[in-house]
């Protein structure tokens, strides 16, 4: 009886002496293609170029051939196209040379919607007998060449004739990629147009912060730079460098963790209205929720910030000088400030409440890495971001409230009836606790967990039926 270990060992034996058998031809010899070409050759593959100057053949390592065009098709039935769209009109020529062969589509445009169709419809239109497959062009040629292929390790690959596809996407794998199908060749221009966007999920909590920093900033400066300057003639410009961005830090990282939290409770209320869990979200709700890591991390960046902002206060000018200031008139007077316990309580239980909260504001932003999150299975990393999250959400807005202390709702604060900045801060973090809070309550979480569950509500008052078979639902 033969031992497993002996037949997964066979195996891999086999597997590679297939790809040593096995001879893929790239057509194109410029970075990529070239790059793509010697990665395989590596990997066990015989590889052979197909270029309009064969003589290039120098440039390649021992034991790659470099052909013409049509001496390379023959070589091999499966040929990556490596070349540029505008220079496909090659291939009819080769038309018969490549019928009933798979050519993998490699190629990106230089911006987005480029052209009416994809890359890889229009090559199938060039070449109808050719296989058509698009895979590879997520992936650089300074990543295959450097052996770097953390960063970019996942390749999407479509096509229409699945043989094709799993042999192309075998291929991707031998070399220590991680292919992903993503269907018929109608999916080639959402891939083509991947490469090309720029931190598409990152725009919107980009744009959101620097619209809160703006506001905070401007709001900051009416109140504790203009207005001394016209009532009291004092210059607080210097307030710009330390004292106005560590107000606006801490109330941008709070509004943006409660924003985080704010379009779930919204489609929790739209479900419940609608009383159904299969109906869509609008648009822009969509969209939010799946910007609410960025979200997150973007409140992470200022929490930190806030935090190298404080500690520096000790050692500012204007700190130091008002401590020699009091001091000096505390000798002067021979009299000292009686110690008050409430404002210690006030004061540690501020410090106590920041330190924790951003411990967890800490711990939420580590779990939203994907090797920290591959590691955990969904309840666990539900718990983590949701459960924490709102105790991270309640902890902040505690640490604010705190920092107000019996100042919260004073006059004396208003400046122009405006109010200090934490009191705007804490608005849409308190209804989000709030709203929250109510969606909690028995009579709108038993019927949010059974819409969830699949259940709907019949509108017409006739019939309410159990559907799903027991999904959970979003």
């Amino acid at each position: 009886m033969e031992k497993p270990f002996l037949k997964e060992t066979s195996f891999a034996m086999k597997m590679s002496s297939s790809h040593n058998q096995e001879t893929v031809c790239v057509f194109g010899t410029g970075d990529f293609g070239k790059s793509l070409g010697n990665k395989m050759f590596q990997c066990g593959y015989s590889v052979v170029f197909g270029s309009r100057n064969p003589g290039l053949s120098g440039l390649h390592p021992k034991g790659i051939e470099v052909l013409s065009y049509a001496e390379a098709a023959r070589r091999s039935d499966l040929i990556i196209v490596a070349v540029h769209r505008e220079h496909y009109n090659f291939l009819t020529e080769l038309a018969e040379e490549l019928n009933g062969k798979t050519l993998v589509d490699v190629s990106n445009n230089l911006k987005i919607n480029q052209y009416p169709e994809s890359n890889a419809e229009y090559l199938a239109e060039l070449v109808p007998g050719a296989k058509i497959v698009k895979a590879f062009n997520t992936i650089s040629a300074w990543a295959l060449q450097s052996g770097t292929l953390d960063a970019s390790r996942q390749v999407f690959v479509c096509g229409d004739d699945k043989e094709a596809k799993q042999r192309v996407m075998d291929i991707g794998c031998t070399l220590g990629l991680t292919p992903m199908d993503q269907g018929s060749l109608k999916v080639a221009k959402e891939i083509e147009n991947y490469p090309l966007q720029l931190f598409p999920m990152w725009k919107f909590p980009l744009y959101l912060s620097a619209a809160l920093c703006i506001f905070y900033f401007v709001y900051c400066m009416l109140r504790e730079v203009i207005y001394p300057y016209i009532h009291e003639k004092k210059d607080n410009t210097f307030f710009l460098a330390i004292s106005i961005p560590n107000r606006m830090c801490p109330g941008v990282a709070l509004n943006l963790l409660a924003l985080v939290y704010l379009p779930g409770i919204i489609a929790a209320i739209l479900q419940l209205y609608r009383g159904t869990k299969y109906s869509r979200f609008p648009n822009w709700l969509d969209h939010w929720m799946l910007c609410r890591k960025q979200l997150g991390l973007v409140a992470l960046a200022f929490a930190f910030l806030h935090v190298m902002y404080t500690l520096v206060i000790p050692i500012r000018h204007y700190v130091r000088w008002k401590w020699s200031n009091s001091v000096i008139s505390q000798i002067k007077t021979n009299k000292t400030n009686p110690f008050n316990v409430t404002n210690a309580w006030l004061s540690d239980s501020y410090l106590a409440l920041g330190i924790l909260g951003f411990f967890l504001f800490v711990l939420l932003g580590i779990t939203s890495l994907p090797s920290v999150s591959n590691t955990v299975n969904w309840r666990e990393f539900r718990f983590i971001q949701s459960k924490l999250g709102y105790l991270t959400l309640i902890l902040c807005t505690a640490h604010t409230l705190m920092f107000g202390g019996k100042r919260f709702l004073s006059p004396s604060i208003l400046r122009w009836y405006l109010p200090s900045i934490y009191v705007l801060s804490l608005i849409i973090p308190c209804m989000v606790l709030v709203l929250k809070f109510i969606l909690l309550m028995p009579c709108f979480n038993q019927p949010l967990t059974r819409i969830r569950q699949g259940w709907e509500r019949n509108l017409k008052g006739s019939k309410k039926a159990q559907l799903g078979n027991g999904n959970t639902g979003v």
